[in-house]
C-alpha cells in the first residue's frame, strides 16, 4: 500500500468531489434498506458449499446478471480477489467483472460525475466514503449486509461505513499500523525482551543504546508525501494518551489542532525521534529522517545497526526478497505498547469499504457476500503468500498466509482493541494531506512542537 498512491490521490478524490470539512461518519441509526429480489430458486439451494451462505437466498437466481467491481487493487493482488468471488457465481449464478486502475480516485470522480459510476467500488478512507455519498449516488447498504458487520464486525468498523447515521458500505480488508518491527535473533543474542507499555519500550532503548546501537531508525520521506509516517507516529501516541474519545474530537476538529492533548502527545515522539541518543540508526543524525525513504526507514535493523523501527503491516513488502518474516526469523513485529492502560488497547490501521452505486438484486448479493465471514476466509485462503487481512472476527487466523497477518488479525480482533481509523486520512485535504505531512518534516528537522501544532491548526478550512 503505497503511500503516495493511496493518500495522495485520495487528496485529489476529496477535492474534486468537495470543498467542505469530511468528517468520520456515526454510529449507524438504521438496519440497512430492504433487499431487491430476481425471484426464482438461487442456485446455491442444493449445494454443500453455499450452505454457510443462506443469507444469498433471499436475491433469487441471478443466472445471467454480472456486477462491476471498481478498485485500485492492481495486479498480483488482484488475482487473489478474483478468485475469492468463484464461491458467489456458484451459489447466485451472477458473474463479477473487476477492473482495477491506477487512477481509481481520479477517474472514480469523472465516472460519478458523469452518471457512469461502477456498481461496486472499494473505497480506501472513510473520509472519502463520506465524500462520495455527498454526491447523492451510493445506495444504502442493503440490511443483510448490516447484520453481517453487526455480527463480525466491530461498532467502530460500522461507524466508519456510516454517514449521516445511514450505513452505506461494510468494511472489506484492514491494516494494522501500531506494530514495530525488530529482529528476533538479536533481541534473542542481548537478552531484550518485547516491551509491555512505552516505559518498558524507552528502558528497552535506552539498554540498545548503552549497548553501542541506535534503538531507533526511520524515515519519512515519500516524494510529494513526504512527512506521512511521522503523523502516524502522533496518531497512535494521541489514541495511547488521551483515548479514542479525545483522538476523535481531534480528528473532527472539535478541539483544536494544538490542543495540550495532542502538544503532550507529539512530545512523547519526540522523546523518540528527536532523541540523538535514540536514532537515526544506520542513516545519521536526527536530521536523516526527513530524507531517508519510508520504504527503507528499516532496512538497517537486518544489518544490525538499528534495533526498532516503527511502520505498518504493510512494510512486511519492504523487506528484501528472500527475508524470513516470522517471529523466529530476520525480522518480526510487536505491537506498540500502550501509556495509558485507562485507555484499552488502542489500534491505529486502515482499510477499504465497500461502497454500491445501485441496488439491483445482484449488486446487493454481492455486497452481501463481501461482508461475510465465508468470503474473509475464502480471500484469506486465496492468498497464501500473505499480504492481506481483515478485522472480519469470523476470519480463521489459520487461513492467513504470513505470521504478520495472524499477528495482525490477532490484533483486530483482540475483544479490548479499540480500533481508529488513520487520523490524516480522514481530515480535510488541505491538512490530512497538506499541512500535517509538512509540518511534522519541520518538527523532525528542528521546528518546535508548539509551532508546528500551531500552524497546522491555522491551516485548518474555515468552512
Amino acid at each position: 500500500m503505497g503511500a503516495l498512491t493511496r493518500r495522495g490521490r485520495a487528496a485529489v478524490l476529496a477535492a474534486a468531489l468537495s470543498t467542505g470539512l469530511v468528517l468520520a461518519g456515526c454510529a449507524s441509526d438504521d438496519d440497512g434498506q430492504e433487499e431487491q429480489t430476481a425471484g426464482g430458486t438461487w442456485p446455491g439451494a442444493d449445494l454443500s458449499e453455499c450452505a454457510d451462505l443462506g443469507q444469498l437466498e433471499t436475491f433469487g437466481d441471478l443466472t445471467g446478471r454480472s456486477v462491476d467491481v471498481y478498485t485500485s487493487i492492481l495486479p498480483p493482488e488482484q488475482e487473489a480477489h478474483e478468485q475469492s468471488y468463484e464461491l458467489f457465481t456458484t451459489c447466485t449464478g451472477a458473474e463479477v467483472n473487476y477492473e482495477g486502475s491506477d487512477q481509481f480516485e481520479t477517474q472514480l470522480v469523472v465516472r460519478v460525475k458523469a452518471g457512469n459510476a461502477p456498481d461496486i467500488a472499494y473505497i480506501p478512507q472513510p473520509g472519502l466514503l463520506n465524500t462520495v455519498v455527498s454526491s447523492g449516488e451510493v445506495a444504502e447498504a442493503p440490511s443483510a449486509t448490516a447484520d453481517n458487520v453487526d455480527e463480525w464486525f466491530g461498532e467502530d468498523w460500522k461507524g466508519y461505513g456510516t454517514v449521516d447515521g445511514t450505513f452505506y458500505a461494510a468494511p472489506l480488508g484492514a491494516n494494522v499500523k501500531s506494530f514495530v518491527w525488530y529482529s528476533p535473533k538479536a533481541f534473542t543474542e542481548n537478552g531484550w525482551t518485547i516491551p509491555e507499555t512505552w516505559d518498558d519500550m524507552l528502558a528497552l532503548s535506552d539498554d540498545i543504546a548503552a549497548s553501542g546501537t541506535k534503538p531507533w531508525c526511520a524515515g519519512i520521506e515519500s516524494g510529494e508525501a513526504t512527512g506521512w509516517p511521522a503523523t502516524d507516529w502522533l496518531e497512535d501516541a494521541v489514541l495511547r494518551d488521551a483515548g479514542a474519545e479525545t483522538y476523535d474530537e481531534w480528528v473532527n476538529h472539535d478541539i483544536a489542532f494544538n490542543d495540550d492533548a495532542i502538544a503532550g502527545a507529539l512530545d512523547r515522539v519526540g522523546g523518540i525521534l528527536k532523541n540523538d541518543k535514540y536514532v537515526n540508526g544506520g542513516f545519521g543524525d536526527v536530521d536523516s529522517i526527513a530524507t531517508t525513504a519510508f520504504q527503507d526507514g528499516g532496512l538497517p535493523i537486518l544489518k544490525g545497526t538499528c534495533a526498532l523501527h516503527r511502520q505498518a503491516s504493510f512494510y512486511a513488502a519492504q523487506w528484501p526478497e528472500g527475508t524470513d518474516v516470522s517471529e523466529d526469523g530476520d525480522v518480526f513485529a510487536f505491537y506498540l505498547p500502550t501509556t495509558n492502560e485507562d485507555n484499552g488497547k488502542p489500534v491505529l490501521g486502515g482499510g477499504e469499504f465497500v461502497a454500491a452505486f445501485d441496488s439491483r438484486p445482484e449488486v446487493q448479493a454481492f455486497q452481501t457476500y463481501l461482508s461475510t465471514d465465508v468470503w474473509a476466509n475464502e480471500k484469506a485462503k486465496a492468498t497464501p503468500g500473505g499480504g492481506w487481512v481483515s478485522a472480519n472476527t469470523g476470519l480463521d487466523i489459520a487461513n492467513l498466509g504470513s505470521p504478520i497477518d495472524q499477528l495482525s488479525a490477532q490484533i483486530l480482533q483482540d475483544p479490548e482493541a479499540v480500533f481508529r481509523f488513520d487520523g490524516s486520512d480522514q481530515m480535510p485535504s488541505a491538512v490530512g494531506a497538506g499541512s500535517f505531512w509538512k509540518e511534522m518534516t519541520s518538527w523532525v528537522t528542528g521546528r518546535s512542537t508548539a509551532d508546528a501544532l500551531e500552524n497546522i491548526e491555522n491551516s485548518w478550512p474555515s468552512s
